[in-house]
């Protein structure tokens, strides 16, 4: 029998945009498999979606043995096995764990258009407004009291505290 001491984290190069389907293929096989997704907006047209992207493009992460990883390069998707210093890269659990605690960090902080936010610091202190759009570096707020949209840069702002 496997136990977790004799496996170790590994890191899988995938095809692009092939992430989730390696992760449910692998899934499949009954190896464990780490996919970090973050949350993020995106733009069509017509509206505004919160999509879950990898964190990392291409990359998966494998819990398993040095054997068990050779047979995952038969994995549909999965290019190659990221090497550092000729032998399989391995990632270690505190990294794993770092990244997780990151992420969940990360969900806590998240802003959704729509949402009603008070700007605590900068030019626009004690102001709220709903967010109308997110983009990287900004945020467009509609101003209730002016009836009026304006662009605030996240830099600018150093918190921003969720109403009700």
């Amino acid at each position: 029998m496997i136990t977790t001491q004799d496996t170790n984290w590994y890191v899988l190069y995938t095809a692009p945009r092939a992430e989730k389907q390696v992760k449910e293929r692998i899934d499949m096989l009954g190896v464990e498999c780490w996919l970090p997704l973050h949350r993020t907006p995106r733009v069509w047209s017509d509206r505004v979606k919160i999509v879950e992207i990898p964190l990392f493009s291409s990359y998966v992460f494998v819990r398993c043995t040095d054997a068990v990883l050779r047979d995952l390069l038969k994995v549909y998707g999965v290019i190659r096995i990221v090497f550092y210093n000729q032998k399989p890269a391995i990632v270690r659990q505190v990294e794993v764990d770092a990244i997780k605690e990151f992420l969940e960090q990360a969900a806590e902080h998240e802003l959704c258009a729509g949402e009603e936010v008070e700007i605590l610091t900068g030019a626009m202190r004690h102001v709220s407004g709903k967010i109308k759009k997110i983009k990287k570096n900004h945020l467009m707020l509609y101003l209730e009291q002016l009836g009026a949209t304006v662009c605030v840069k996240l830099t600018d702002v150093a918190r921003v505290n969720r109403l009700k």
